[in-house]
């Protein structure tokens, strides 16, 4: 999923959860259960830690 991705790109950056949460304007809770896949998070968060990463969520139709 793409929490594994989200943590990557965090430590390429050099930011703690701490950090990451505070320039996202999201609890350090959220940044945790983002990393960990939790599949109930709030898209809106979602969308701030991904601009701060420098990141973008795309969709695409299924194959089949």
């Amino acid at each position: 999923m793409i929490g594994g991705q989200i943590r990557q790109r965090r430590r390429e950056m050099g930011l703690r959860q701490v950090e990451l949460a505070e320039l996202a304007d999201v609890s350090e809770r959220f940044v945790r259960a983002l990393e960990h896949d939790k599949p109930s998070v709030q898209l809106e968060h979602v969308m701030r830690v991904l601009a701060v990463l420098g990141l973008e969520l795309h969709l695409q139709v299924r194959a089949g």
